[in-house]
């Protein structure tokens, strides 16, 4: 038993998850197919099932009236700490595959990315609000559209934070749980036009005396490959490199053609310390230079998803969640950085407010063979009730210990 909860606690936590109300949730999520930018369905249910159990629900607009977010709350009435449970609803654009339950694991569209984690979430609201188990503060749950790239931007979220829909804290509850990520690398997305003036032609019949805009593409290319050697030597202990990644190349129609337009894709990543404007800059700089090079014309679009973060060790949200996940798993969470981003990088970076991402051990994401063990979904929901019930209490109860009789 760790110094922060007592036995009674850990024990009210474990009895009070319940298995089936939590799979009813998820499975009524799940059921309820919501590709990106569609996602009005599931959050109307979601909305109403929260209303139905006794939350104080609201639906702010949040920039994106075809889906409006969901914002339930409990709150003890008595002064102390939020902790935010925040969750999208969407999902990627594939065939909808619909939920089912066999040998103690769920499957189906949305269960590991992320609506078996909403549903955990959920229950673990229920747990606390319930059990009487919030000394103070309160919980606030948030869900919402358009996270799935290429087809949301993350205005959405975006949005919510700017309209001051955040807790002091936020669990995440995407498909991470090996490690506590307290740093995270920022990310953005380019696509890049390498053109030349006039018309496609044969290479003998005028092709080959123009500017060749897979010259163009190809010193672009090396030159990035430059630049990513250099950034390897830019580290962080926990989050690993920078970098630049070129991942996709496009031109010419057949092989003796002189194309007019090259096009490349791939992604910037970089550590904290580090800002959005200045990975912009450079890389602005390096097409200018090679348009300049090769005689061709070249703009870029580099759109930033999320920018780079790390949260403080001794920051109530860190030492809350970790002596949850002892109590539940037997031991911490090795300390870590996330490889992806997530709306977690939004929230620290916007919204100044601490983030951690931790959701069940589940597979298949960005797939059509998406599935989550039961009882992966009952650990989440007990750390996720286990963390509020720490990081509620007001900052003058910091070092108590959570007794059975904290109401």
């Amino acid at each position: 038993m760790s110094e922060i909860f007592s036995e009674q606690v850990v024990s009210r936590v474990r009895e009070s998850v319940d298995q089936d109300r939590l799979l009813e949730t998820a499975t009524l999520l799940v059921g309820i197919p919501s590709p990106t930018g569609s996602a009005a369905a599931v959050a109307d249910r979601l909305a109403e099932l929260l209303a139905e159990e006794g939350f104080a629900v609201e639906r702010p607009v949040a920039g994106y009236a075809e889906s409006p977010a969901v914002v339930a709350r409990f709150d003890t009435g008595r002064p102390g700490r939020v902790l935010q449970f925040n969750g999208h609803l969407d999902t990627v654009h594939l065939p909808f595959v619909p939920p089912r339950i066999e040998d103690g694991v769920m499957y189906g569209s949305g269960v590991s990315d992320m609506k078996g984690g909403v549903a955990a979430a959920v229950e673990a609201m229920r747990v606390v609000r319930d059990g009487d188990l919030l000394s103070a503060g309160g919980v606030m749950l948030t869900a919402h559209d358009l996270h799935e790239a290429p087809w949301g931007d993350g205005t959405q979220v975006n949005t919510l934070i700017a309209e001051g829909f955040t807790g002091d804290g936020v669990l995440l509850p995407e498909y991470h749980c090996h490690n506590c990520p307290v740093v995270g690398r920022g990310q953005a997305m380019f696509q890049v036009r390498v053109t030349r003036a006039g018309e496609p032609c044969h290479e003998v019949l005028g092709g080959i005396e123009q500017p060749s805009v897979i010259a163009g593409g190809a010193r672009l290319i090396e030159r990035f490959a430059a630049l990513d050697r250099e950034l390897g030597q830019l580290t962080h202990p926990l989050a690993g490199r920078e970098s630049l990644f070129v991942g996709q190349v496009h031109s010419g129609e057949i092989f003796n053609q002189a194309p007019v337009e090259l096009v490349l894709e791939g992604t910037r990543r970089w550590l904290p310390g580090n800002t959005f404007e200045a990975v912009r800059g450079q890389f602005e700089s390096i097409l200018a230079e090679v348009a300049s090079e090769t005689e061709t014309m070249i703009d870029g679009d580099f759109r930033e998803s999320r920018g780079a973060y790390e949260i403080d060790q001794d920051d109530s949200l860190f030492r809350s969640f970790q002596a949850a996940v002892s109590e539940v798993s037997g031991e911490a969470l090795p300390v870590g950085s996330k490889p992806f981003v997530d709306d977690g990088n939004a929230f620290v970076a916007l919204g100044g407010v601490p983030a951690i991402t931790h959701g069940p051990a589940a597979l298949g994401a960005h797939t059509v063979n998406e599935e989550c063990p039961v009882a992966e979904l009952v650990r989440v929901a007990s750390v996720y009730a286990l963390t509020a019930i720490a990081f509620c209490r007001a900052e003058a109860d910091d070092g108590n210990r959570v007794t059975g009789d904290e109401r």
